[in-house]
């Protein structure tokens, strides 16, 4: 194990949004039909974790949604993403680790478990002494989740939190991944922002079992897998261009192929909020994520954004902005 550079270091990542393409970030898809093509971008809420040393060199403790005190041994870590990021790093002992999260962490479909991951590894390597790439950031956590934990799932999330902005993402079949920022100026990003509506259904859920039926289906699915990856790349062109009527309309197909790529992505209920945003003038919109609860994201001009939220009261809103930089170290204390 490397001796430690500091005593204190605070790590800050962004959660993310995705437009179009989602799904078609799977290896079952890009490996073979690839590549996959996503628009996704950062937003301004963050997991923050600390990395300090303890006072017990022969002691670990994590605290997350429950701590794991007085943990002599790494492999006795519950947390699986924190036990395999010290394992990576050959951290041992003598640590502490905290993480604090604006948005609920499990079932919300922001991306939260390779966020927090992305941003564990980034402290880690300054705890360290360390300064480490996005590129290296995401295909270190890409590699935790996906090969030594073999969670079912893409890797948008690890490349989003990593890079932050709006981004295109193209996975090719060779698993690298391809970065190409949208080309807005500060008042194109505004105006999108004021078009976008994120509210929170209040229902959480388990995006593996979703993950799974939609890896077993995706050579079922191939035309809507192709269908959702051009309307990416129509996206990316919209985007780039200020076209933002058109943002609406593409997020209305990709919802329309992506709620029948595997059953639970959508519900009777979210289908009738979606119907139900549609006729107080939402063009379209999306669950963020894997489906099935979660936030919605609905676009809309700005004027229209008052009845949308009248004709879904149940609904919470959250105000977001979009976030332009990825994980980063904002302290450190020697």
């Amino acid at each position: 194990m490397s001796e430690p550079d500091f005593r204190f270091v605070v790590s800050k990542t962004p959660l993310r949004i995705t437009f179009t393409g989602g799904g078609t970030d799977l290896p079952q898809y890009y490996r073979k039909h690839g590549p996959g093509a996503i628009v996704s971008a950062a937003i301004n809420k963050y997991i923050f974790v600390t990395v300090s040393k303890h006072f017990h060199r022969d002691e670990l403790r994590i605290s997350y949604s429950k701590t794991e005190n007085a943990i002599k041994n790494v492999e006795d870590i519950e947390h699986p993403t924190v036990r395999e990021a010290l394992k990576m790093l050959d951290i041992k002992s003598g640590i502490q680790i905290t993480s604090i999260t604006e948005i609920p962490s499990q079932g919300t479909g922001v991306g939260s478990s390779s966020t927090f991951l992305v941003g564990l590894l980034n402290a880690l390597h300054g705890w360290l002494g360390e300064t480490i790439s996005p590129k290296q950031l995401a295909e270190e956590a890409v590699h935790i989740e996906r090969e030594v934990l073999k969670e079912p799932g893409g890797k948008q999330d690890q490349y989003i939190a990593a890079y932050g902005g709006i981004k295109l993402m193209e996975f090719n079949s060779d698993d690298t991944v391809s970065i190409k920022p949208a080309l807005l100026d500060s008042k194109q990003k505004l105006e999108l922002n004021r078009h976008l509506l994120l509210l929170y259904t209040g229902n959480q859920r388990v995006s593996t079992s979703i993950h799974v039926k939609q890896e077993k289906e995706v050579e079922s699915h191939l035309q809507e897998y192709d269908k959702m990856r051009n309307l990416a790349y129509q996206t990316y062109d919209s985007l780039s261009s200020g076209r933002w009527n058109d943002i609406g309309r593409l997020l209305d197909e990709n919802w329309s192929l992506k709620k029948n790529l595997a059953s639970g992505i959508s519900t009777n209920e979210i289908d009738r909020w979606y119907e139900t945003a549609k006729r107080a003038g939402a063009v379209g919109g999306k669950v963020i994520g894997a489906g099935g609860g979660g936030f919605m994201l609905f676009f809309a001009d700005p004027d229209k954004h008052d009845k949308i939220r009248k004709a879904l009261p149940g609904l919470q809103e959250e105000p977001f902005r979009f976030e332009m930089e990825g994980s980063k170290i904002v302290h450190t204390e020697a």
